[in-house]
């Protein structure tokens, strides 16, 4: 059983150990929590190559001064798009990288040290060479769309090519990667054009918040999935607290999403309490419902969070999707390119519909917790469609079971599926027969992979407690 860190003036959280590192020593430098998690972010490119890279997105949270804001540091697929359709991979599943406009972005309205410091730990290890973990090593290995070979666990690999792009991105910022040989060659690999990269911004937001069980729970608008943990969590709070009822309301927040959530506002009605109160109602304690979601979308995607000596704090999540993203090496800038578009569809008149300029469905999703309008603290898991129930289990985990962020990080967890298949963690397998007798169609995996890795740091009086998910390779530190 691993406890939980606690720690006085400043923590990081992140799912590898080299870029907490990272974010320890931006902070030992004078840097806050953004220059941190900058420095964390541009590491697990690096140490995370198939989960994260600088051809993904990148979304934020960030409590400063009081005062909560949203960053969607998400790209749109090509503005000259003639062919309506969605690509699983390949060049056409490419939409504009927004990750290191969503740096610079950050580190020029919050950070202390500058985009060119964020990226000089990344630029070091990608130039003399990585130790792959087993978490590592095994998802590598299971890729089809890797484009360098696999390490084995413990086995050095350098990235040189992507070395020189972080280079070129630390001379010259974000027109380093928007412009140049850089934006020529991401064009010539993909069907994107170099007008469709220099045209991209991120877009400041405000968050959506739910109150629940005495905290204000704070998901970015679409078009991220956050929207499906607020209604999880909306509807769990008036059933019973039982495991069924929690897999029932994440069932019916998941087909909200998949139905409404698209590039544009969030329909207003998903969070109105009538609604809530409508879909609850669909709830039996007898059986178990059939709302039929679309598929649920994979990925691979990384999550941290920091917070400081100032209570600022950052709750950040980046991506290439699913794993080594579309499998598209934009020529020799050691960029693998993410496969977003595959989250749009072609259903006319669905609001996820594939069209120029768009922004698609988005599964990453960066959270955070306040309480009486102050920071309670950072939180986030990432998993493809495991993001949002996790976001929801996690929170359960925090406020109704009050247990410490570790603990609740390495609480066994559900994965809600297509139909009635739900998978369970072998910590919930005692619930299963009764949970067959309701009607689920249960998997019950003996796996870790697939249930998502988090991070999570909480305002505790004068200090910090943190944790990091045992599914992963991270730990949490500090000053």
């Amino acid at each position: 059983m691993r406890r939980p860190t606690v720690l006085r003036e400043a923590m990081v959280a992140t799912s590898h150990p080299l870029a907490t590192r990272a974010g320890v020593r931006a902070l030992e430098r004078g840097g806050n929590a953004i220059d941190a998690a900058l420095a964390a972010a541009a590491v697990l490119c690096v140490a995370e190559p198939g989960h994260t890279g600088v051809g993904g997105d990148l979304f934020a949270q960030i409590w400063w001064d009081g005062e909560l804001h949203g960053l969607n540091g998400s790209g749109r697929s090509p503005a000259d798009l003639r062919e309506l359709r969605v690509h699983a991979r390949g060049p056409g599943s490419v939409t504009v990288p927004g990750a290191v406009r969503g740096w610079a972005d950050l580190a020029e309205r919050y950070g202390r040290l500058g985009l060119d410091a964020a990226v000089a730990d990344a630029i070091d290890l990608a130039e003399r060479g990585v130790a792959a973990t087993e978490r590592v090593a095994e998802s590598w290995a299971a890729s089809d769309r890797a484009p360098w070979p696999a390490p084995r666990m413990g086995e050095v690999y350098a990235l040189p090519e992507l070395a020189r792009t972080l280079r070129l991105i630390e001379r010259e910022g974000p027109a380093g990667f928007y412009g140049g040989e850089v934006a020529a060659a991401i064009a010539s690999s993909s069907w994107l054009s170099v007008e469709d990269l220099a045209a991209h911004d991120s877009e400041w937001v405000e968050p959506l918040r739910l109150h629940y069980r005495g905290v204000e729970v704070c998901e970015l608008p679409p078009n991220g999935q956050g929207a499906a943990a607020l209604i999880a969590l909306g509807l769990a709070e008036g059933l019973p607290d039982t495991l069924h009822s929690r897999i029932e309301a994440t069932k019916l927040a998941l087909a909200d999403a998949y139905g409404w959530v698209a590039d544009g506002p969030l329909p207003g009605f998903l969070l109105d309490p009538e609604h809530l109160a409508a879909r609850r109602a669909l709830v039996s304690p007898e059986r178990t419902l059939d709302p039929r979601p679309s598929s649920p979308p994979r990925g691979g995607t990384t999550y941290l969070c920091a917070v400081d000596r100032d209570r600022n704090a950052i709750s950040l999540i980046q991506s290439t999707y699913e794993h080594f993203g579309s499998g598209v090496l934009a020529g020799d800038t050691g960029i693998v390119l993410q496969n977003r578009g595959a989250c749009f569809v072609e259903t006319e008149g669905h609001p996820n519909r594939i069209a120029p300029g768009k922004r698609p469905f988005h599964t990453i999703i960066p959270g955070i917790l306040l309480r009486d309008g102050a920071l309670l603290g950072p939180f986030g898991v990432m998993g493809g469609a495991m993001q949002a129930q996790a976001h929801a289990q996690l929170v359960y985990a925090l406020c109704d079971r009050g247990l410490d962020p570790q603990r609740a990080l390495d609480e066994p967890r559900f994965r809600v599926e297509a139909g009635r298949r739900v998978a369970l963690e072998p910590g919930l397998w005692l619930e299963a027969p009764e949970l067959r007798a309701l009607g689920h169609e249960l998997e019950l995996a003996e796996s870790e992979h697939g249930f998502g890795v988090g991070q999570c740091i909480l305002v505790d009086e004068d200090a910090l407690v943190g944790g990091s998910d045992g599914r992963g390779d991270g730990h949490v530190s500090g000053l």
